[in-house]
């Protein structure tokens, strides 16, 4: 039976223990405890044609009982991106191997068997949806012996088939390190970009991620793949708020960069609930501005920062500044990402 995340030892992160004697309850206290969100945490609500597209796409998404990580990870930008008909789909069921203390996916060591109807399942959706830059992101698969790169070759194999217009974009696990895995994985793979996140700085790797998974093991995944298919953007995220540095994230930045990692971002990491890692800061958005400078600096070719960003924020878009059309965020000032490029009107795709 599936479970929710295992917990971090909360006598370590500083709040006290739960006795008998407690005039309020574990939970209750944990609640109180949490960080207010700062007054910059705001999202907008689609309206007019937007409205009508995330409608369209909710609906999708529940009539073909597809499992999306909009949903499972609690993505503030659900609306945003919902309402320009996009979603980013989470394959191989919704439990997850893996027990990271960040994550609001439920974990069981042997999760429910693969489904062999969703990789036509999945085609059939986002044909229907009519979206022209989907998302496949995965679920840890440890108890498979391939770390489940199989199933996902499948499901892509099969979205192509159906919707050969449509890019995809692989947000994959880490396969548990199994390179012999990633390299079956990628071979002739249609895909536009292969992303996979590296989460944390270094130092936070056991505080915040499974035991299985490690920042070194992420790199060698990005830099084995890029070697694999140079021909594909590679791409990973950075979550802050965990307990880092600014500085330990500038370094972070320079490791990722140096496997070759064309596109990165960054966001806020928001506790999904009272059971998960609390949140240790909340950096400005002028810090975030900061952060976006220096990624473009060390040669990024796209970059997100911002404090609502997650790892598949605006994809297509951000594919598109990879190729080098306009930066993600100069092109709509309502955006989550911030930056101190200064947003422009473009004409033929060109600033004016």
């Amino acid at each position: 039976m599936a479970t929710r995340l295992p917990t971090v030892d909360t006598s370590k992160i500083g709040i006290d223990s739960c006795s008998g004697s407690d005039t309020e309850s574990h939970k209750s206290r944990v609640e109180r405890e949490r960080k207010r969100l700062p007054n910059w945490f705001r999202t907008s609500l689609p309206v007019g044609k937007s409205q009508s597209r995330y409608n369209s796409t909710m609906s999708s998404v529940k009539e073909n009982g597809l499992n999306t990580v909009c949903v499972e990870a609690r993505c503030p930008n659900i609306h945003d991106c919902w309402g320009r008909g996009t979603a980013t789909f989470m394959i191989a069921g919704d439990v997850c191997t893996r027990g990271c203390r960040f994550c609001a996916v439920d974990t069981a060591k042997f999760p429910p068997p693969l489904n062999p109807d969703e990789p036509e399942d999945l085609a059939l959706a986002i044909d229907s949806m009519g979206i022209n830059h989907a998302v496949i992101t995965v679920v840890n698969r440890d108890d498979l012996p391939d770390g489940g790169a199989a199933h996902y070759r499948k499901c892509i194999m099969a979205v192509h088939q159906r919707c050969p217009d449509v890019g995809i974009e692989l947000l994959c696990s880490d396969l548990d390190g199994n390179l012999d895995s990633l390299k079956i994985l990628l071979e002739d793979l249609p895909i536009r970009v292969f992303a996979h996140n590296v989460e944390c700085v270094p130092r936070l790797d056991k505080v915040v991620r499974d035991r299985r998974a490690s920042f070194a093991q992420s790199l060698e995944i990005l830099a084995v793949a890029k070697s694999l298919r140079p021909d594909l953007k590679t791409k990973t995220s950075i979550m802050v708020g965990l307990g880092e540095t600014d500085s330990e994230v500038i370094e972070a930045m320079k490791m990722v960069r140096s496997s070759e990692v064309d596109m990165i971002t960054l966001g806020q990491y928001l506790q999904p609930g009272g059971r998960h890692l609390p949140v240790d800061r909340f950096p400005e958005p002028s810090q975030f501005a900061d952060w976006d400078r220096e990624a473009r600096e060390m040669g990024f070719s796209a970059v997100a920062s911002g404090p609502l960003v997650r790892s598949s924020y605006r994809a297509g878009l951000l594919w598109e500044e990879a190729m080098g059309l306009e930066p993600v965020v100069t092109r709509e000032s309502t955006g989550s990402a911030v930056s101190h490029l200064t947003f422009s009107p473009v004409k033929g795709g060109q600033k004016i």
